[in-house]
């Protein structure tokens, strides 16, 4: 830290920095054609598929939360996969023409991105908006959680080098490595940033569509699964259990309640209890709760992102080595 100044000062001039040098970035990158455009995403994909591995351990070493392996595998997804889902889709010039209606669609992009992203699923979330953002010819500032910054740093810092490799302007994709809440303030409500993408806590993603400009917001999910009794159980109980186990259940869309119907719930309960989910009783489920729960109802970031054994251990209760979830029914 420089002498004579404050964290959240140095935070809040790094992110004037970095706009203003992303929107100079940006209106060169106004010129490039389709073709252009497509090669410097394609780098920054394939450059970030190659890392996937070693961002995944980063990951789970600086946050202490997933599965190192479960990491790897939404870092590909968020590179390639989603890379392989957009690069066909035309950005640049003229989108479409509807003849009839006289309608011509021009593809323009919004210029600076600030894009906010979680401790939960960092490095993904940062490959997954770069490449989103600069495939529509817009800039973008990376904001990460102040407890990933560095692997979100090393994400950031690949995809630009192999974006400016390609073609791409210097400062077109960056991030931030001074984390403060004034700092992101700052990012999100600088003059220069025409849009913000906030995936993360409520209060974050409150503050996002609080700055008077276009945001989009993906904030903590809370999702129930019902099983209708037409339903495949076997299949039912196999998404279920593969869905909340997958990432220590880090991700926002995996099931948090299940809700059965009342001729099926036996053959659901078996079917996931054979493939490692765990049931625990009244007591347990209250052990439990002391660990996940504060008084107060919030989470307690302790217990986010651990294993189930972890857990258990820290409630003081025994599980079976075979156990992939818990349950409180």
């Amino acid at each position: 830290m420089s002498q004579g100044f404050d964290k959240d000062l140095l935070s809040i001039q790094e992110a004037r920095r970095l706009v203003v040098a992303a929107h100079a970035a940006q209106q060169a990158f106004l010129d490039f054609s389709q073709e252009q455009v497509d090669r410097v995403c394609q780098a920054m994909a394939e450059a970030a598929f190659q890392a996937a591995e070693r961002l995944g351990r980063m990951a789970c070493e600086e946050t202490t939360y997933g599965v190192p392996a479960h990491k790897k595998l939404k870092n590909q997804l968020a590179s390639r996969g989603v890379w392989e889902s957009i690069q066909g889709i035309k950005t640049v010039g003229v989108i479409r023409e509807d003849r009839e209606r006289g309608v011509v669609e021009i593809g323009w992009p919004m210029g600076v991105v600030a894009a906010l992203s979680p401790s939960t699923n960092p490095t993904s979330t940062v490959i997954h908006n770069t490449l989103v953002a600069v495939k529509a010819r817009n800039a973008v500032v990376n904001a990460p959680h102040p407890s990933a910054w560095r692997c979100c740093g090393e994400a950031v810092r690949l995809m630009a080098e192999a974006g400016v490799k390609a073609g791409m302007p210097q400062g077109l994709v960056s991030g931030m490595s001074t984390i403060s809440l004034p700092g992101t303030q700052e990012l999100m409500r600088h003059p220069q940033t025409a849009v913000i993408v906030a995936t993360g806590g409520s209060d974050m993603v409150r503050a996002a569509h609080s700055m008077g400009k276009p945001a989009y917001g993906v904030g903590p999910g809370n999702v129930p699964c019902y099983v209708d009794r037409s339903a495949d159980t076997a299949a039912a109980a196999s998404l279920i259990v593969s869905s909340k186990a997958f990432d220590n259940s880090v991700i926002c869309a995996t099931e948090q309640a299940v809700v059965a119907d009342r001729p099926v719930a036996a053959a659901l309960r078996s079917a996931m209890e054979r493939l490692g989910a765990f049931f625990v009783d009244a007591q347990q489920a209250a052990a439990l709760s002391r660990v996940l729960f504060f008084p107060n109802g919030a989470i307690n970031p302790r217990s986010v992102g651990q294993t189930l054994q972890t857990l258990a251990g820290m409630a003081g209760i025994g599980i079976p080595p075979s156990a992939r979830i818990l349950v409180a029914a």
